[in-house]
């Protein structure tokens, strides 16, 4: 009565409205005067994911006993007697962007892994480089283990001194001949994923890539990083260029070659 909004009748309840005068819209509304009747036309809606309901115990040593049924790479997942299991997960690396590591840093022994000693903390200095493309780690994770820690957990490896902030974890999944990425919330379980697809990694894999959702706190890289990319920009947009040039210079040789050729010929 107040604004005019107008709206379908199985919309009704989904609308909040900031009205001038509280209280007075509501009450006087009207299905004959506000409200369109149900739409016959498809509409698409968002529908929220449910979340499945948690696995009993029994549930969770059933799938963990067909998973093993599968697994041909001794890679086996357990069940530990509080209803927890532990497992492999592997992780490609597809990182456009250079990362930190300490400079003049020796291997990380296995006695460093034992006691858990982090050697980018052994010096200040920092260098950047490329990881390999398409790299892949294998990690041993558990049922507890989330997203934000199996990304501390590769950059740990890697001695990254990068902020995690920077990364995100992706499954990537197949579906009619189509690649689909989705990033994965912070708190979500990857070993629950993959004991609920299986083994097979063409129908679930796991891909860490930069964050490129706009969530990047840009506050958190460092002046040599910043410039890093600003290096790296310049030289893409330089290759670019030169390759929309030899482009339409070929281009324009062939159109000159055919000019040459029509020339003396009728019409």
């Amino acid at each position: 009565a107040d604004c005019r909004y107008t709206c379908h009748q199985e919309c009704r309840s989904l609308i909040q409205l900031d009205c001038r005068r509280p209280g007075q819209c509501q009450s006087q509304l009207s299905p004959e005067s506000t409200l369109l009747p149900p739409c016959t036309q498809n509409v698409t809606q968002t529908v929220k994911e449910e979340k499945p309901e948690p696995l009993t115990i029994q549930e969770i040593k059933q799938k963990i006993e067909k998973y093993n049924a599968k697994v041909t790479n001794c890679l086996l997942m357990k069940l530990n007697d509080d209803g927890t299991y532990t497992g492999f997960i592997k992780v490609h690396l597809k990182l456009r962007r250079p990362v930190t590591v300490p400079a003049g840093i020796r291997p990380q022994s296995i006695y460093d892994a034992l006691k858990e000693v982090n050697l980018a903390d052994m010096t200040d200095k920092r260098t950047s480089f490329y990881l390999p493309l398409d790299a892949i780690k294998q990690l041993h994770i558990s049922s507890t283990t989330t997203v934000s820690e199996v990304i501390q957990g590769l950059l740990k490896k890697f001695m990254v001194v990068d902020n995690p902030q920077k990364f995100a974890l992706f499954k990537e999944m197949r579906k009619d001949g189509q690649v689909l990425f989705q990033k994965l919330p912070l708190t979500e379980y990857p070993l629950y994923l993959r004991l609920l697809a299986g083994p097979d990694t063409d129908v679930l894999s796991f891909v860490l890539k930069e964050n490129e959702t706009g969530e990047v706190e840009w506050d958190a890289f460092s002046i040599p990083e910043l410039q890093n990319f600003l290096m790296i920009l310049d030289k893409e947009e330089k290759d670019k260029i030169q390759q929309v040039q030899r482009k339409y210079e070929k281009f324009k040789q062939r159109l000159q070659q055919t000019l040459k050729e029509a020339r003396g010929k009728p019409g």
